[in-house]
């Protein structure tokens, strides 16, 4: 099913104002539902690799197999959508990839990256990510944040050790406690909810959000959200008014029409049965 005509998507990244260069890596494939975010570690170049890496197997594996998969059909043997299983699959090879590559080759060691990826299907969204990079959502006015930083501060604020205020001012605000490549093997946190005409959803590193209070992002994207291209390139502009002390990347997605997967009667009967 292509989605090219359903989803509407508007990306930017930047260096930022201190970075010489860009960890961050960013890809779409609208005709798939698919984008993928990646926000790099590691020394030298290593953290550039490793987010290119990871967006570049996802994409590629998602879209060979999207070509000849439905996503909303259930897996027999496991009596799971095929969706998640496709996704986790290719955030395991994704991490494999790396891993083997940090291994292997002195210069790439330790490198690893977060991940925040979505896949639009059949009126929902099918959310993985790993790390601090953040999935936000817009609808009918209200901004939240969709994923949960996988953080130390996270844990801290989790446990009662901080508060969210005082979360702010923290000075290990990138500790991550999750990443892909890091380790030999790793488990994405992987959710699905159910989209609407006219959502937004923001697809970021934290350089957006570290920078800029999620206040000021969702108010920039409730004024300017008519237009996303210019949307993403202000929310970026924001950070590096703020300081820019990392690089900051941005996908932005406006669900414009339902998209229903077509379905078989026995599909629509599990589903009901669901």
């Amino acid at each position: 099913m292509d989605l090219t005509q359903t989803l509407e998507i508007a990306t930017c990244t930047d260096p930022g104002m201190v970075r010489s260069h860009n960890e961050d890596s960013i890809a779409a494939d609208p005709a798939n539902g698919l984008v993928v975010l990646a926000d790099g570690m590691g020394g030298y170049n290593a953290g550039e690799v490793a987010s290119g890496m990871a967006t570049t197997v996802i994409v590629t594996e998602m879209r060979q197999i999207l070509a000849n998969a439905r996503p909303y059909e259930i897996d027999q043997k496991n009596n799971q959508e095929v969706a998640a299983l496709l996704l986790r699959e290719q955030v395991l090879k994704a991490n494999s990839s790396i891993y083997q590559a940090a291994q292997s080759q002195p210069q790439y060691a330790g490198m690893g990256t977060t991940l925040v990826v979505c896949l639009f299907y059949d009126n929902r969204v099918l959310v993985a990510h790993l790390g601090d990079s953040r999935l936000y959502l817009m609808r009918e006015g209200k901004f939240r944040q969709v994923t949960r930083d996988h953080s130390l501060l996270q844990e801290q604020i989790d446990s009662g050790i901080i508060t969210a205020e005082q979360a702010k001012r923290a000075a290990h605000k990138n500790l991550v406690t999750k990443a892909l490549g890091i380790d030999p093997t790793v488990e994405p946190e992987i959710h699905e909810y159910p989209t609407k005409p006219g959502d937004i959803y923001l697809l970021c590193s934290d350089g957006l959000c570290d920078m800029v209070e999620d206040e000021d992002i969702g108010m920039t994207l409730h004024a300017l959200g008519g237009n996303l291209k210019l949307a993403a390139q202000q929310l970026v502009q924001m950070a590096n008014d703020n300081g820019g002390r990392d690089n900051v990347s941005v996908i932005l997605v406006r669900v414009l029409r339902e998209y229903p997967g077509p379905r078989g009667v026995m599909a629509k009967m599990f589903a009901w049965l669901k």
